[in-house]
């Protein structure tokens, strides 16, 4: 059993919780996930660590209560104990070769994002990151990543916070204005970021997208997290979830990620119903 040591809601229904995961902590890098049940006969899913402290054993996960397993871990306060969290998995954000690195997140992808920011800025990197949201009522972590950013720039589509537009078009604005990059690195929808990869291939540039396909066990004997990158299938647990951006078949990722869509939509429906909805902090 692992508690939980803190819980913070960074908006209405988008919480982050430190966990007491001395193991994990030990070993855990920037783009690595988790495996946690929140009870014994829970499913399995996927959480980007989003922070790690191995002096004091501690692992931080930040979630949307958008979901059935979600809204359970919602539910759950500073003191609880969580059944399963198994980690870290995935392979690490690879750093090597780069001096300057644009970060483009969407969403709770920031959550993924903020790491493998904050690790190139203390290998030395000049980091711009791109950071982009519906409406302000959505926004986490800006001042986390102004702290690592050389360049910053915040997005809505609404024009409540920051800019007004989508985080493709700063980007694409950063590039036209003379800025040149090793790699583009993208976290969030993936319509997001198959724009965000079309970009980074106009301008001859590498680009890393995190993926995050439907996953149950996180070893690659379940074949649920499958993916084609360049022809060929690859399993985001074992082989990512970091991979080329030109190669992902990411129409087929779209595809599957709507599978179970409405039985999804059941599971939250009856979850909320037994919960009584999620608690404001």
């Amino acid at each position: 059993m692992y508690k939980i040591l803190k819980k913070e809601y960074l908006t209405q229904t988008v919480i982050r919780i430190t966990v007491s995961a001395p193991l994990a902590a030990r070993r855990a890098e920037p783009g690595q996930f988790v495996i946690l049940r929140v009870c014994d006969d829970g499913e399995r899913i996927p959480l980007t660590i989003s922070d790690y402290d191995r002096e004091k054993g501690t692992v931080s996960v930040i979630f949307s209560a958008c979901g059935a397993t979600t809204m359970k871990l919602a539910a759950k306060n500073e003191g609880d104990l969580i059944s399963d969290f198994a980690g870290p998995l995935g392979k690490p954000t690879d750093t090597d070769g780069v001096k300057k690195v644009a970060v483009v997140a969407g969403g709770v992808g920031c959550a993924i994002a903020y790491p493998v920011a904050k690790k190139f800025k203390n290998l030395g990197c000049t980091v711009h990151t791109v950071i982009g949201f519906r409406t302000k009522d959505l926004v986490i972590l800006c001042d986390e990543f102004k702290g690592v950013s050389d360049v910053f720039k915040l997005m809505s589509d609404d024009g409540t916070a920051g800019e007004r537009g989508f985080v493709t078009a700063a980007l694409e604005n950063l590039i036209l204005g003379g800025e040149k990059y090793d790699k583009i690195i993208t976290i969030g929808p993936l319509p997001m970021m198959k724009f965000v990869c079309a970009i980074a291939q106009k301008y001859n540039i590498p680009s890393v997208a995190s993926m995050n396909p439907i996953m149950i066990d996180g070893t690659g004997m379940c074949g649920g997290c499958r993916l084609t990158v360049g022809g060929k299938m690859c399993f985001a647990c074992v082989d990512g979830p970091e991979f080329d951006g030109s190669l992902i078949d990411f129409d087929e990722a779209i595809a599957r990620l709507s599978i179970y869509k409405d039985f999804e939509n059941k599971k939250r429906e009856e979850t909320c119903n037994l919960l009584g909805g999620i608690k404001n902090g």
